[in-house]
């Protein structure tokens, strides 16, 4: 079993006394059913599961009244065996959304409160077989990403003290081990290679072939085309599918990563199209980092939307829009140009993005100077530079030149730690993950 922060929130959740139906929302195969299975047999008596794309036919047992007395009497009656009793049964409602009702009675079960609900899904975020929303104010959300690095970290026996160690020589800007960030560079490059989607990962786990790893991440790439045909609307499903399969070419062939309609489509403009980055931004396959005009708190009210990267929600999925050559290049750090520059900032988009952060990004309009990211935490604003080695980062330090009140700034390189004269903080590119 692959080790995964969700366990934690899981259980957290459940010592909660005042806990509310859950709702447990991620793209497809980030590994949601089975967490959450495993967490529901470690922790209760009796775990009763639907599985509305597997069991079409029990969204009959939603299909009439909705008072929890109805809905346990009905569950019994098509369960028979199991007893259903407040305290030791958690029911669990998988891929929900395939039954509208049964979105519907998550509101019931929490105000009933006799009974612990958790369900799951991908497609949350898009109007699919429903008019209705998750009921606002009567559920809790986790949201769930594929593995992120330090999870990767966790499943290829890389201990929690030895993270803690260079957590530690992050937070005191000190130099890390020569032989130790050697080590963690070149899982930081499988992790590029291979990504965080838990099916890929237990594949190379178990036969560390990467010619199955590169199977498995086509087909997962031609599952998250399936699901865009599948719950886009007619109008939507092309122009979506357009727009995401782009992003190869978007963020790994070219120096400038700002997504650009005239690469989906010779002529593609945003009257066109931007309503289909809205559907995949919904869906959660990809995630948006907006331009920001200022460099001050708060980001929002300085980001353009019509001004954008766009990044996939994992490694897995990118590595699958290129040939299998990439991967050896990655593993043998051979990779250069355009290509190694978007997996870096794709890589760092991708762990901020697994840390719940909103990312930005800063260009001067007529320039070609401009910060790769910036997240705000505390009210601050924290730019950041990923570099592939440890160049000079002219634009991070005029920034920082500029605006007394950025307290902390960060350069990531292919390196080690270190401090400028103005304060900029260099760091191993992997330790993105301790921000």
């Amino acid at each position: 079993m692959l080790l995964r922060k969700v366990t934690n929130e899981l259980k957290e959740w459940k010592r909660n006394n005042n806990r509310k139906s859950l709702v447990v929302k991620g793209a497809r195969q980030v590994g949601k059913t089975y967490a959450i299975e495993h967490f529901a047999k470690q922790n209760y008596k009796e775990v009763l599961e639907i599985n509305f794309k597997e069991m079409p036919s029990a969204v009959e047992v939603f299909s009439g009244d909705l008072d929890v007395d109805t809905l346990v009497m009905a569950l019994r009656f098509r369960f028979p065996d199991k007893k259903i009793t407040p305290g030791d049964t958690i029911i669990f409602l998988d891929e929900i959304q395939e039954c509208e009702e049964a979105i519907t009675s998550l509101k019931f079960w929490t105000i009933d409160g006799r009974y612990d609900v958790i369900a799951s899904g991908s497609m949350l975020g898009i109007d699919y077989k429903r008019a209705s929303s998750f009921p606002v104010g009567y559920v809790d959300y986790i949201d769930m990403c594929g593995l992120d690095f330090e999870e990767f970290l966790w499943n290829f026996k890389i201990d929690t003290d030895m993270i803690s160690q260079i957590r530690n020589c992050f937070e005191g800007i000190k130099v890390i081990p020569d032989n130790i960030n050697k080590e963690m560079m070149k899982h930081f490059r499988n992790y590029i290679a291979i990504g965080g989607m838990p099916e890929v990962v237990n594949a190379y786990i178990d036969t560390s072939d990467y010619r199955v790893v590169d199977k498995l991440q086509r087909d997962l790439l031609m599952g998250y085309q399936y699901d865009i045909g599948h719950f886009a609307t007619a109008e939507e499903k092309i122009k979506a599918e357009k727009c995401y399969m782009s992003l190869g070419k978007q963020l790994l062939d070219k120096e400038n990563h700002k997504f650009q309609y005239k690469d989906v489509e010779k002529g593609g403009r945003a009257q066109k199209y931007y309503s289909s980055v809205e559907w995949l931004l919904k869906a959660d396959i990809v995630s948006i980092c907006k331009r920001v005009t200022d460099i001050r708190y708060d980001l929002n009210d300085y980001a353009r939307d019509d001004f954008f990267r766009l990044y996939v929600s994992d490694l897995s999925l990118l590595s699958a829009m290129r040939d299998f050559s990439m991967k050896q290049q990655i593993i043998e750090n051979t990779f250069s140009g355009n290509t190694k520059g978007g997996l870096y900032e794709t890589v760092t988009a991708n762990i901020l993005y697994k840390k719940g952060y909103e990312t930005f990004f800063y260009k001067k309009d007529n320039s070609q100077k401009e910060i790769d990211f910036i997240i705000q935490k505390e009210g601050k604003v924290i730019p950041i530079e990923v570099k592939s080695s440890n160049s000079k980062a002219t634009s991070l330090n005029n920034i920082v030149k500029k605006h007394d009140d950025i307290e902390t700034a960060y350069k990531f390189i292919d390196g080690n730690m270190g401090r400028s004269d103005n304060g900029v903080i260099t760091a191993p590119l992997y330790a993105v993950m301790f921000l």
